[in-house]
Order: structure tokens, then sequence, then C-alpha cells
């Protein structure tokens, strides 16, 4: 059975391909695809449809973010959240609704992980709760959807 309904692409930024290898504490014991195909889950359960896109290059990020034709954009920008300018521009260019997710809690990490360059392009943010946040970063996305 196929799923029909908003397009949301899911991008993920450097490192998180090692997702599983990156402290537990803070990034939990999943790997990328089992994340992924929990997010595609529950994407499925509120009636929107995933893609997904992962890179270490910044470049690459910020070229996938220009040739976007979905509905809205889910991202986990990794440490380029904090400074990435280049991927500020891009993400406000696509116009699209935005939710930014981290799975660990910035807000009580380093001093230079509590700054995003891109929250002020989001409708949300959600962090520190793990792989359940992007259900809850889905359901902020699908709520700022045009109807």
């Amino acid at each position: 059975m196929s799923v029909t309904g908003p397009r949301i692409e899911v991008m993920h930024g450097v490192n998180l391909d090692q997702l599983g290898r990156r402290d537990p504490a803070h990034y939990g014991g999943l790997g990328l695809a089992e994340l992924e195909m929990e997010i595609a889950t529950a994407a499925a359960d509120l009636g929107l449809v995933t893609s997904f896109f992962q890179t270490n290059h910044e470049g690459a990020f910020v070229e996938h973010l220009h040739d976007l034709t979905v509905d809205g954009v889910l991202l986990n920008p990794g440490a380029w959240t904090h400074y990435s300018y280049a991927i500020r521009d891009a993400l406000e260019l696509t116009g699209l609704p935005a939710v930014e997710v981290h799975l660990s809690a910035v807000s009580e990490r380093e001093a230079f992980r509590q700054v995003s360059v891109i929250a002020e392009l989001c409708c949300g943010t959600v962090s520190g709760k793990g792989p359940d946040g992007y259900r809850e970063a889905l359901s902020l996305l699908k709520e700022a959807l045009p109807a």
C-alpha cells in the first residue's frame, strides 16, 4: 500500500551517518538506517511521505536544499547548525516550511552548540528527545504546511 500525502524531505548533516558509533549518551544507539525507518513510520502515521538525504559535505547539503521539490523539510544539519550561513541562506531560498531537530539536548551542551543559525527560519525546533523528537518535529511540520 503506498502512502500519499504531503512530501517531506528529511535531511541529515555531517556525522549523522555515524549514528550507532557516536556517544550513545547524546545520540542513542540507533544507526541512521534504523532512525530513518522510525521516521518513515511516524510520518506515514501522520499521512506524510518522506524521502531522506544525508551528507558529510556542506556544499552537497546546500545544493540539495536548492533542488528540493517537496512540501516541507525536516533538518538536522549536525554541527553545521551552529555556524553554516550557507545552509541558512539555502534554507531561506527554499521558502519551505521547516523544522529543526536534534537527537541531543543541544541547549544543555557546550556553549557553541547552543547557537542555531537556522532556528529563525524554522517553524519549530525539537531537541533532546532522541528518536522520539522526530515524531514531534513531523507533527510541528504538518501543522505548518499549507492547507
